[in-house]
């Protein structure tokens, strides 16, 4: 595909922190209650990938194909955004902390064994 049939995609950390404070200001519960509810929404975001992989597999007789794979991803990209923001939530230091564990996780993961 060329480059011009994509929309330009935003900074991320910016973005994550745009939409961290959008959701602060327009949040209905503060202090404790209102963080556990964002990190709860991450519940409701993969129970929409789940939704959306039953719906594009045809898994459910009844309904039949309701979902597309680019649904599937799009909720994926819910989950990950979702994700972020829960973590912002808690950490105004998001990207380091993310950016640390990443690397831990790849160091675990990708490391190859010694001979």
């Amino acid at each position: 595909m060329s480059d011009h049939t994509h929309a330009h995609a935003p900074d991320l950390w910016p973005t994550i922190d745009a939409l961290t404070s959008w959701l602060d200001t327009n949040r209905t519960h503060d202090g404790t209650e209102g963080t556990l509810l964002r990190i709860l929404k991450l519940s409701e975001e993969v129970g929409e990938v789940s939704q959306a992989v039953i719906g594009a597999s045809g898994q459910n007789p009844r309904k039949g194909v309701t979902h597309t794979w680019e649904d599937v991803q799009a909720e994926l990209c819910d989950v990950v955004i979702t994700a972020l923001v829960a973590l912002r939530t808690l950490t105004p230091e998001a990207r380091e902390v993310f950016g640390r564990h990443l690397a831990r996780v790849a160091e675990r993961s990708l490391r190859t064994e010694r001979a």
